[in-house]
């Protein structure tokens, strides 16, 4: 196999885009893009024994019918700063590799993640995880955004304090909130990446890993443009159906009931009417 070199990738190696009031990702390295997945997948061929418009099928129809090992010969490497409480919801994706500043080596720095008041919103309702659509009124929006903002500065205030008087850094930043800003650098696969962005940027993610996710799929699609139109196309925005969902379909298309009762007919049709549904 060649040496994939994409011009577009190269031209944003160590950009930083920012997201959110601190945080920002950028792209430290890559191997390989749509040229690479092309060439594992055709492993007998040499490169440029087709055309464009066939390499594109190909990738399309690998993607389409879940044939991931030549989507897993491209790898990305990420340096993204985000707060804790990001992390640890991105960290839950164990097929990557990932090196995360320690604050048992590093005196921490004063960077907490403030949220813009437009998206300050009471518990959701009718979900247990998430928050409203409907931010709150401009009062309770300041009195929350200060509430935050003097825990934030309290509690780093005591760790200087303990630092100061000697403490150990690994004691001393035990209270820190998980508002703090950490960074790491985050190596993945583009197979495993798709299936991160393809959680992280659903609707039901919460509002500020999806700006991580959407910022890496805006990089990504520098590396490996083909792959991530599939992608975008028959994953982040298709539809799967259950066979029995697809017996319901069916049924709707030979203008009878669907044949769903309760829950399993509510998911339906939130599959059906997704484009119509908000929330976080």
């Amino acid at each position: 196999m060649a040496h994939c070199i994409v011009p577009e990738a190269e031209q944003i190696l160590d950009k930083e885009y920012p997201v959110l009031d601190h945080g920002f990702v950028r792209l430290v390295d890559y191997l390989g893009g749509d040229q690479r997945v092309v060439q594992s997948a055709r492993v007998s061929y040499g490169e440029g024994t087709k055309s464009v418009r066939q390499d594109k099928g190909l990738i399309d129809y690998l993607l389409r019918n879940d044939h991931t090992s030549p989507f897993e010969q491209v790898i990305l490497t990420f340096h993204a700063k985000m707060p804790i409480f990001v992390a640890r919801q991105w960290v839950r994706h164990r097929t990557a590799r990932l090196n995360e500043i320690s604050g048992r080596y590093s005196v921490l720095s004063a960077e907490f993640y403030l949220p813009d008041g437009e998206v300050v919103s009471l518990q959701s309702t009718d979900n247990k995880q998430g928050r409203s659509v409907e931010a709150v009124g401009p009062q309770l929006r300041r009195d929350v955004l200060s509430l935050f903002e003097d825990d934030q500065r309290l509690l780093y205030q005591h760790y200087r304090r303990l630092l100061d008087k000697g403490l150990a850094r690994e004691l001393s930043r035990i209270n820190l909130p998980l508002s703090l800003y950490t960074e790491w650098y985050w190596q993945i696969d583009l197979h495993n990446l798709f299936h991160f962005l393809r959680l992280r940027m659903d609707r039901h993610a919460q509002l500020e890993i999806r700006k991580y996710a959407e910022t890496i799929f805006e990089i990504t699609r520098k590396v490996a443009p083909f792959c991530c139109e599939s992608f975008q196309n028959h994953h982040l925005n298709g539809i799967r159906f259950s066979s029995e969902e697809m017996e319901a379909v069916r049924r709707l298309v030979r203008g009878e009931p669907s044949g769903l009762e309760g829950k399993k007919q509510e998911r339906f049709l939130e599959k059906l009417y997704e484009e119509d549904c908000s929330g976080d």
